[in-house]
């Protein structure tokens, strides 16, 4: 298996792994990872994951409505430039590890290090499945899509550039933590958290890295929404390299029980507990995450990131929006007035019966059995000689 990058890439994998394990506990399962990611650690700890290894890859940058003068921009052309090189170091990497290792079958799920390992298995015809979260496939699996034996996607097939016959729709593949949540069980969760039954909860979440827009946006807010509900508890995932920062934030403008009522998480390997606890998400519009809330059948406020390649997280927030399954905010109404983020969420926590009825919409777009059918999928293709 191989991906990586961000949560969105890893998670799905180690949801795969684990339906690996449980159709067949003798597979062996394998991880190769991007020299330097941040969450490799992730993987490692995974009592599914049988051995981790990386390789070098490199970042093509490009942004979502920035057009072509960003290609002049001599820092981005250094930077790609530089990435460049480290696929080509990762396209050797790959090859001698492939061939030492000769996998039966590889899942890609996308990200950079996708491409100098599905290229490096072209070249020795191991057989590699790709799967894509999004309505838009990553560029890496559109650069080794072409030799790619299936294609595996969210969202009905025919709305992917991949032929008909080699591609099958099964979901985004969620671990088995997250389930529809009913009241019982949000009150475990709260009990497993350290916070009262009671209570309203806020849970944020930026993806597994944070997101600084979103992060500033609710330190921002939070003293006003903690003073205007005295009963709620914020939960703030804010990423790895950003708890730290986050902390000093709400220590130098919260106190006393105000400042008890926050807690801030870096990388949130149990996230099903935290949002399940929970009467309202802000989430990012990345795939994964609304997959994971959908099953859950969780109120979400989604502020898309305008800036990732393809509007990838515009078109999801779109298709729930039209759905009326989520209240979608923009990111520059945000940046302009964090209080238009607050409204939006002082709107949900007073009216629960909305919140409701948007997690009920949300829970319609679920896909619950997605990791066993892309499970299936890819020991169906490990047996086909």
């Amino acid at each position: 298996m191989t991906g990586g990058g961000s949560g969105g890439h890893i998670t799905p994998i180690l949801a795969v792994a684990q339906a690996v394990k449980r159709l067949d506990s003798t597979t062996e399962v394998l991880y190769i990872g991007q020299t330097g990611d941040g969450l490799a650690d992730i993987p490692a700890q995974d009592t599914n994951i049988d051995a981790v290894y990386s390789v070098r890859a490199g970042k093509f940058r490009r942004y979502h409505g920035e057009g072509w003068r960003q290609f002049l921009d001599i820092p981005t052309m250094f930077l790609n430039l530089r990435d460049g090189l480290y696929v080509l170091i990762g396209c050797v990497q790959s090859y001698r590890l492939l061939r030492r290792l000769r996998p039966d079958i590889i899942f890609v799920k996308g990200g950079f290090v996708g491409v100098p390992v599905g290229l490096a298995a072209a070249s020795l015809k191991i057989p590699y499945v790709t799967h894509d979260s999004d309505a838009i496939p990553g560029l890496a699996n559109r650069i080794i899509g072409r030799w790619a034996r299936r294609h595996a996607v969210a969202l009905p097939a025919e709305l992917y550039p991949y032929p008909g016959a080699k591609t099958s729709t099964v979901g985004i593949p969620l671990v088995g933590d997250f389930v529809p949540v009913t009241n019982a069980l949000q009150k475990s969760y709260r009990s497993e958290i350290q916070i009262p039954s009671a209570a309203k909860v806020l849970f944020v979440i930026g993806g597994g890295l944070g997101a600084q827009r979103i992060n500033q946006a609710i330190s921002e807010i939070a003293s006003h929404l903690l003073a205007e509900f005295p009963g709620l508890y914020l939960i703030h995932g804010v990423g790895r390299a950003n708890e730290a920062a986050v902390n000093t934030v709400y220590d130098d403008h919260l106190s006393g029980t105000a400042r008890q009522r926050v807690q801030v998480r870096g990388y949130i390997s149990d996230l099903y507990r935290y949002s399940g606890a929970a009467d309202v998400v802000i989430t990012r519009a990345g795939a994964t995450n609304l997959a994971e809330f959908s099953v859950q059948g969780k109120a979400c406020i989604v502020v898309p990131s305008p800036f990732l390649t393809g509007g990838h997280q515009l078109k999801n927030a779109q298709f729930l929006a039209d759905a009326g399954a989520a209240v979608v905010v923009d990111e520059a109404a945000v940046q302009a007035d964090a209080n238009y983020l607050a409204r939006a969420i002082s709107d949900l926590l007073k009216n629960p019966v909305r919140a409701a009825e948007l997690g009920q919409k949300l829970q319609t777009t679920a896909h619950r059995d997605a990791a066993r059918k892309m499970a299936q999928l890819l020991l169906d293709e490990a047996a086909v000689k």
